[in-house]
């Protein structure tokens, strides 16, 4: 059953598809009708033609400029920095922001030997340099790296007039204190705010 164990490795290079999972999916891609699966490689091959990168953010799109930066009502002012496209989406579903966004498509990894060079920050300064901005707001993840990259962006843009800021961390809504680790609890109380 080389096929078979091909389509399970093949799945498994998928992020988040483990072992197990990848088995499950390609059980059910081969008991699924010819036509599912076939509007399946279809979608994919579809997909890797018409998808690139925004000309202006990065985000991904069909078109020569994205729907949010086509957009007059966002405010071209503010420019939130994201690490994936996925970020864009969760930022677009809590509807607090109303900006532009620019996506470096990763982070300073260099454990995994990704360095400033392999994102899209030279993209982000030539915004900033063209002018009209006057926040840059660093929303990347709050893990070792996603802290290491808003450092670096921050060392960057320092040098330019505009302001930086960071997106707050700290207690989730609903959260109890209790459960919560030490570095959680150490950064909601430096970014305590007054009320």
């Amino acid at each position: 059953m080389k096929s078979f164990e091909r389509l399970v490795q093949a799945l498994r290079r998928l992020p988040g598809v483990g072992p197990k999972q990848a088995e499950r999916l390609a059980i059910h891609l081969i008991r699924s009708p010819v036509t599912e699966s076939e509007a399946l490689a279809d979608s994919i091959r579809e997909a890797k033609s018409r998808v690139r990168t925004c000309s202006v953010c990065m985000n991904y799109t069909e078109a020569e400029r994205c729907g949010l930066c086509e957009d007059p009502a966002r405010d071209r002012g503010l420019i939130c920095v994201v690490e994936q496209p996925a970020d864009v989406g969760a930022l677009e579903r809590s509807r607090a922001f109303k900006g532009l966004y620019h996506v470096l498509h990763g982070q300073i990894a260099p454990l995994s030997g990704i360095g400033p060079d392999s994102l899209r920050i030279g993209e982000l300064l030539a915004r900033v340099k063209a002018g009209g901005v006057r926040e840059v707001i660093l929303a990347t993840d709050p893990d070792t790296e996603g802290e290491a990259t808003a450092l670096f962006l921050h060392g960057l843009l320092k040098a330019h007039p505009v302001k930086v800021t960071r997106i707050a961390q700290g207690v989730p809504l609903g959260g109890d204190l209790d459960y919560l680790d030490e570095q959680t609890l150490s950064c909601a109380l430096n970014s305590r705010r007054e009320i």
